[in-house]
């Protein structure tokens, strides 16, 4: 959720430091500028992977976490637990989009927290029912489902193309059957349709944790499959998109693909980096933010970490910035004070045992 924070706030600053200062840093802008925003309606950027790359996370966990508590306390607490955890999840989410501070019809129903309810709820179930094969020919249902049925369930309007912003099946079944606010106007980029692929995200996440569990695999043989895993998936989802397009906003299983693959490549790396060769010190400010990670991403909403900083770094030292460095350079320095000021309070929680348990 931090990471939120970091890319776009402190991107779009980089973007507008870089901005007319000549041809190359022009080309730098520009570039910077675009993986720091979503696209219009097709393609991916960077910003488009930090969303699926939190449910691939809570997929990697949740074997981890969820054959613990079968060993311990049996099936049926832990259906309970995820029961539980899904609830909260959820009214929190409720909470971040406003709650029931505004009339019916303007609230949000669905939001981010809510589709990693869902997908944690969906996936954990599925996880405790089916083994292995079943788990996989879950994912391939969901993805190939989740085509066929934007592609050949027939919309008014859609014309030729059954993926187009205009007219698709996410959007008529969020206009029909979503009650409430839409953040699209007709259409909810966390809406209905959308999540069945998202929880294909969070199978992928199991998928992971199954494999970095696996006592008869060596960590070198882990990390093999993973890059040959995550490659893959980046190859199946490329080809498959020359017909169905990624797209965060509907969620495409062509998305799914893409940013799993992405996803997979960096839990290799990072297992490669920490687990393996053994750098763990400049992994902890991590370690801190991930154990609050809700919390910090509730936290911003309110009180906005990057405005907290603004009070220490603005007016005459903004403006100092902005004349002596460069254009851009004040609120530079207001979002990197606002990352700093969310990873002190996670490493304040973090010492002190302070988590927001959901």
């Amino acid at each position: 959720m931090l990471c939120t924070i970091a890319l776009v706030n402190t991107g779009l600053a980089v973007r507008d430091m870089l901005a007319g200062k000549g041809p190359l840093l022009d080309t730098i802008s520009w570039l910077v500028g675009i993986e720091v925003e979503h696209p219009d309606w097709v393609g991916l950027t960077a910003y488009d992977l930090l969303f699926p790359l939190f449910i691939f996370i809570v997929g990697v966990v949740i074997p981890i976490s969820l054959r613990r508590q079968v060993e311990r306390e049996g099936l049926l607490v832990a259906h309970w637990r995820v029961l539980r955890r899904t609830a909260l999840l959820f009214f929190l989410g409720f909470l971040y989009y406003g709650g029931l501070s505004h009339q019916w019809p303007d609230v949000r129903l669905m939001g981010v927290l809510q589709r990693i309810a869902l997908c944690y709820l969906f996936a954990s179930l599925l996880f405790l029912h089916l083994r292995l094969r079943g788990l996989i020919v879950a994912f391939v249902v969901l993805m190939v489902g989740y085509w066929a049925l934007l592609t050949f369930i027939p919309v008014p309007g859609a014309g030729a193309d059954p993926y187009g912003e205009a007219a698709n099946l996410a959007r008529w079944v969020d206009e029909h059957f979503l009650p409430g606010k839409k953040l699209l106007g007709t259409l909810d980029p966390e809406g209905l349709l959308s999540t069945l692929p998202a929880i294909g995200t969070a199978l992928l996440g199991i998928f992971a944790g199954l494999l970095l569990e696996n006592p008869r695999l060596t960590p070198r043989t882990k990390v093999v499959r993973l890059i040959c895993g995550g490659l893959g998936l980046l190859a199946v989802g490329a080809l498959w998109s020359l017909q169905f397009p990624i797209s965060k906003w509907i969620w495409t299983s062509t998305y799914v693909l893409t940013t799993g693959g992405l996803s997979v490549l960096l839990l290799a790396v990072f297992y490669q980096i920490i687990d393996i060769w053994g750098y763990r010190r400049w992994s902890v400010p991590f370690v801190w933010v991930g154990a609050n990670a809700i919390l910090l991403y509730l936290l911003n909403e309110v009180a906005r970490f990057h405005r907290l900083a603004s009070r220490l770094v603005g007016g005459d030292i903004a403006a100092f910035a902005d004349t002596h460095l460069t254009h851009g350079a004040g609120q530079f320095l207001a979002n990197l004070g606002g990352i700093l000021l969310a990873v002190a309070l996670a490493g304040f929680l973090y010492k002190r045992r302070l988590f927001l348990r959901v």
